[in-house]
Parts: C-alpha cells; sequence; structure tokens
C-alpha cells in the first residue's frame, strides 16, 4: 500500500458543508454514549420502578449493545453502496423513536425491545457517522477531527451518568431518555442539510452474508445473556451457541465466495482482516472498551447497592473516570502529529486501564470519592489517551470507497466483543455473588442495587477486577505483536489512489 504523506488538511471528498457534516456527527456522538452509559445509573430505578432484576434488568444496557453490535457492520458497509448520509438520517430515526418508546413503556420487556431498536439506530448512526468524516478529511485534519470525535465521547461518557443521575433524583428515570429523544431530533433534522457520499459504483448487495452475520453474531451474544440467567447447560443457551457458530462459518464462506467470483460487494472483505496492522488497532480498541465497560456500567449500581448513595452521587463519581476519556483525546493525537508511534500510545493505554482494575480492588463497603479517585482516575487516563486515535490510523489503511466497511468493523468489535464482556462481567458478578449468599434470585436482587450482603458483592467485584486486569495484560501483549514495525500492512493507504468515492451534493 502507499504512504499517506499527511500533507493536507483540506477535506478528502470536496464535498460540501464539511464543518457542518463534523458538527451532526458529533452531536450524534455526544447523545449515544450517554445513552449508555446515563442508562446505567438509572438501571436501580428501572428495577424497582418496573419490579425488574437479574438478565431482564440488565438488558436494558446489553440488548443495545446487543442490536448496535449485530448490525454495525452491515450498516457500514451499506452506507458505501447508498449513501453514508442516508444510512445515518435512517438510524438517527430509528434510535430517536426507540428511545421515545423506552420513556414510555410500561413493562420491562417493553422497555428492553425498545432498547434494541435504539441500539439499531445506534448502528447506522456510529457507522456512517466516522465513515463520513474519514471521507471528508484526510492527513493531519483527519487525525484532529478523530480526536474531537474521541473528545465528544468521552463528553457524553463523562457527562452521561452525573446528568441522569440528576434527572433519575429529580424527576425519574424516563426523563433521561426524553431528554436523548431531543437530540436525537436535532440529528435527524441536521442529516438533511449534509453532503452525501457514497462509492461510486453500486455493486450487488450481499444479502446473504448480511443476513448470516447479523443472526450469528446476535445468536452469539444471546448465548452469553442466556447462560447468565438459564445456565450454561441449559437448552436456552447450548442452542444458540451452537447456531451461532454454524452461521458466522456460512458468513465466512459467503464472503470468500463473493470476492473469489467477483459476483458483488461483500459485507467484509475478510483480507481486511488478515492485515496485522489493522488488526491490532482493532484489539486495542476493543480492549479499550473493554477494560473500562465493566466499571462504567456496574460500578453505579454498587454504589447505591453497597454504600447506599444516591443515583446522583454515584453518577458525579464517575466523572473520576470520565472526565479523563473527555481531556486526553486532543493530547494523544497531538503527541501523534508530533512524532510519537501511535502504537506507543496505544499499549501504554492498555496497561494503564489494567493497572486501574487492578487498583479499583481495593473497594469496599462506604469507600469515598477519594478512595476511589486514584483508580478511576488511572482507567480514564488509559481510555481516553488513545480513544481518539484509533479510528484514524485503522482507516488510513483502507482505501476510502471502503471506509464504511472498515468503520463498520471496527465499530463492530468494539461494541459486539464489549456487549459480550459486558454480560460476562454481570454473569461473573453475579456467579460469585450466588455461590456466597447460597441463592440465584437474591444474588440478582443483590447485583441490581437492592441493598444487602455488602460484603460478599464486594468480594464478587474482585474476582472479577481481577479477571479483567488479566485480560488486559494479555491485549496489550497481542496489540504490540500485531503493530510491531515492519509488519505488512502497516503502511496508511493513500486516499487519492482510490478512485472509486465520490461525493454527491445534498
Amino acid at each position: 500500500m502507499a504512504t499517506d504523506p499527511q500533507a493536507s488538511a483540506a477535506p478528502a471528498s470536496g464535498g460540501r458543508r464539511p464543518t457542518f457534516t463534523l458538527i451532526v456527527v458529533l452531536l450524534g456522538m455526544l447523545t449515544l454514549p450517554m445513552a449508555m452509559s446515563g442508562t446505567t445509573v438509572a438501571l436501580p430505578r428501572i428495577g424497582a420502578d418496573l419490579d425488574a432484576s437479574g438478565a431482564a434488568l440488565q438488558w436494558v444496557v446489553v440488548g443495545y449493545f446487543l442490536a448496535a453490535s449485530s448490525f454495525m457492520l452491515v450498516a457500514g458497509s451499506l452506507g458505501d453502496l447508498y449513501g453514508r448520509r442516508r444510512i445515518l438520517t435512517l438510524g438517527a430515526a430509528l434510535y430517536t423513536a426507540g428511545t421515545l418508546a423506552s420513556a414510555l413503556v410500561q413493562h420491562i420487556l417493553l422497555l428492553d425491545a425498545a432498547r434494541l431498536v435504539s441500539g439499531i439506530g445506534a448502528a447506522g448512526v456510529m457507522a456512517s457517522g466516522g465513515s463520513l468524516l474519514a471521507a471528508t478529511f484526510t492527513g493531519p485534519a483527519r487525525t484532529r477531527v478523530f480526536a474531537s470525535l474521541g473528545t465528544t465521547s468521552g463528553l457524553g461518557l463523562a457527562f452521561g451518568p452525573t446528568f441522569s443521575g440528576w434527572l433519575v433524583d429529580a424527576v425519574g428515570w424516563r426523563a433521561t431518555f426524553l431528554s436523548y429523544v431531543a437530540v436525537g431530533l436535532v440529528v435527524l433534522v441536521g442529516t438533511r442539510l449534509m453532503s452525501e457520499s457514497r462509492a461510486a459504483t453500486r455493486p450487488r448487495v450481499d444479502k446473504a452474508g448480511a443476513a448470516a452475520f447479523i443472526a450469528g453474531l446476535a445468536l452469539a451474544l444471546f448465548a452469553v445473556t442466556q447462560g447468565a440467567k438459564s445456565g450454561w447447560t441449559s437448552a436456552a443457551t447450548l442452542l444458540p451457541a451452537a447456531l451461532a457458530p454454524a452461521l458466522l462459518l456460512i458468513f465466512v464462506r459467503v464472503e470468500q465466495r463473493i470476492v473469489r467470483t467477483g459476483s458483488g460487494r461483500p459485507i467484509l472483505d475478510l483480507r481486511l482482516t488478515r492485515n496485522p496492522a489493522f488488526l491490532g488497532w482493532a484489539v486495542g480498541s476493543f480492549g479499550l472498551g473493554a477494560g473500562t465497560t465493566g466499571a462504567l456500567t456496574f460500578l453505579p449500581t454498587y454504589l447505591q447497592g453497597a454504600s447506599g448513595t444516591t443515583a446522583r452521587a454515584a453518577g458525579l463519581t464517575l466523572l473520576l473516570m470520565t472526565v479523563p476519556i473527555l481531556a486526553l483525546p486532543p493530547l494523544g493525537a497531538r503527541l501523534v502529529n508530533r512524532g510519537v508511534p501511535a502504537r506507543h500510545l496505544l499499549v501504554l493505554s492498555l496497561l494503564l486501564i489494567a493497572a486501574g482494575n487492578a487498583w479499583l480492588t481495593t473497594l469496599h463497603p462506604g469507600i469515598t470519592a477519594g478512595a476511589l479517585a486514584g483508580p478511576l482516575l488511572t482507567i480514564g487516563a488509559g481510555q481516553g489517551l488513545s480513544i481518539g486515535i484509533i479510528d484514524a490510523q485503522a482507516l488510513s489503511m483502507v482505501a476510502p470507497s471502503e471506509v464504511g466497511m472498515a468503520s463498520g468493523f471496527l465499530n463492530t468489535v468494539r461494541g459486539g466483543i464489549g456487549a459480550v464482556m459486558l454480560t460476562v462481567f454481570g454473569a461473573l458478578l453475579l456467579a460469585a455473588v450466588t455461590s456466597r449468599v447460597g441463592s440465584g434470585p437474591l444474588a440478582a436482587h443483590v447485583t441490581a442495587g437492592s441493598g444487602g450482603h455488602a460484603q460478599e458483592f464486594t468480594a464478587a467485584w474482585r474476582v472479577t477486577l481481577w479477571t479483567v486486569t488479566g485480560l488486559m495484560a494479555a491485549l496489550a501483549a497481542v496489540t504490540y505483536t500485531l503493530l510491531r514495525p515492519g509488519r505488512r500492512g502497516a503502511q496508511p493507504q493513500t486516499p487519492s489512489t482510490d478512485k472509486a468515492l465520490t461525493t454527491t451534493a445534498a
């Protein structure tokens, strides 16, 4: 591949309103993390209001992740073919409708269903938003733009728990979803004023590959969540666990056939996954999410259940972890633009997250925000330092006509495996509490933040945190190996060498 000189700060696509496109995409990327991190603070109140606990309650968050992850890759590839702005518009509409339904439903299963719709919409916004920016900017400008994207995501993560905690305490959890609806409407209107961007040719859509991928990944994630609820040897777990690999194998065979025969455009060109450097950035992206998802999602519940804090106070405590995610992406981008190897920053980030999770094992009932400051700041610093550079580095290695596919793949790795980690973290907590209190239903209420058995809850947290620490250390080693200098595919793709990209006026 040719080397990108990274000398141009001009928009790559030549499309209209690049600044407006950036603003609309950033607004979308602001509200989606808020919809995740903010909802975690509201879980205890949602459980009490809708008489829900255990897996049904956790699916308010897990279901959103699962739907977004399953559709991300497909949304990115469809954006390349049919228009990235068009998919962004459709995604914003689905996200807004699902979130409005979430604010109005009266049963936990209906809330779970509404969150699935929101997650599908979020897939369209995230995959198309990133690919629109990659198609519009190049060189150092692209690095700065994706750093601002990381900053915006950090802003949503940082203030989602605080904002939602304030709303939950003041007017109830439904108001949090209504606030996300308002932002979603603004994004939806804004997309109508953006420039369109798509590949010049429109080959036949890979419908079989899309169906196999969505069904396979969804069943895999469902099997993990069902295992935590019904047991790992139950039929409800084993059946989807057996079907998922078969469907994903069919997906691989379909994609290989399309590439071999040239009969259309694959949902995922598997040659992309054979590029060690691109794969290294994808592994690192997974690590950033996997090392922070558990604390971000379940720590507010622990603080409310084991320490008796309010939703507002739990949200404020999470600022210790999320503010560095807001503040540090520009620093990471500045260091890369000044010659610091981006791979070094990524490995350092993974090691910081590992250290922060290990430090968080000092958790105990009644712990103060001051005692939590060290571990939470360390975890947040690890994610914030690299969150803004991963997409820019990885997408510079693919042709511009395939940035939607590549962006969808990155977000699938980030969200899909993140959803698995979210479920596994919750399952480990539930299993560890169950082994200590001797009752599954009681353990479900404890892990839902209902109070009681604080010492058992704390011991379960420590086991889970040490597991995450070991995983992060392993991922740091894998990422370092894949991103070693001299590996094939380490050079970025020059945008100007690919003539398949066209931009049309809105």
